[in-house]
């Protein structure tokens, strides 16, 4: 499916419902803006577009994004961050290369059931996955130099992504658990080091396709 757009007098939005994890943040936040119930369920005049603007920066998946006339696009953070999720996914933001493609935030899989690899498409929730926020630092803190450098992110057929880059993992509530410039993380769901892959899709006879 192709993304949307949905052009307002002063702001552009951009929907990729292939990245949506059906949160509802943009409809809890701004629901006059976002109502899946309407037809067409974007209204851009509905608010300003700095509420709208800002809304959209905290879309954990990424699935909206924005632009607005004689403005620059969306600016990554200055550190490259993935939070690990309590039984759900990895939420990363920065400035990122997901499988080839630029953007900003991205959630992820980590359960091993998404239907829409590597992204994180909800099926966390019906497999029942269980795997804390809080998992135990790695014991490695070696930030890169440039903290804001492209973190490209590649998935490994039949097995783990593979992060390259200036990287901080957090957990969910924002304590830091490893800070590198090359990781490899789980998304078979049966590691027993997440969110690092620890070899358990070899066993589990995981299979997934590379990019």
């Amino acid at each position: 499916m192709m993304a949307r757009t949905y052009t307002g007098e002063n702001i552009t939005i951009g929907f990729d419902m292939k990245r949506c994890i059906h949160a509802r943040n943009c409809f809890l936040k701004l629901p006059d803006v976002f109502d899946p119930e309407r037809r067409p369920w974007v209204d851009p005049d509905a608010a300003s577009a700095d509420e709208i603007a800002a809304m959209i920066r905290t879309c954990p998946s990424g699935a909206l994004t924005f632009a607005r006339p004689n403005m620059p696009d969306e600016a990554a953070p200055g550190i490259n961050r993935a939070a690990v999720l309590e039984n759900g996914p990895n939420a990363l933001h920065g400035n990122l290369v997901v499988a080839g493609e630029a953007m900003s935030r991205a959630t992820l899989c980590r359960c091993g059931k998404t239907k829409n690899p590597p992204f994180c498409d909800y099926s966390h929730v019906d497999a029942g996955f269980v795997a804390t926020g809080e998992p135990p630092a790695s014991g490695k803190d070696a930030p890169g130099e440039d903290l804001g450098e492209e973190l490209t992110i590649t998935g490994f057929e039949n097995g783990p992504l593979e992060v390259r880059g200036a990287l901080e993992i957090t957990s969910g509530t924002g304590k830091r658990l490893h800070r590198g410039t090359r990781a490899f993380l789980c998304r078979c769901g049966k590691s027993k080091s997440k969110p690092f892959c620890d070899g358990s899709h070899k066993d589990a006879g995981f299979q997934v396709s590379g990019d």
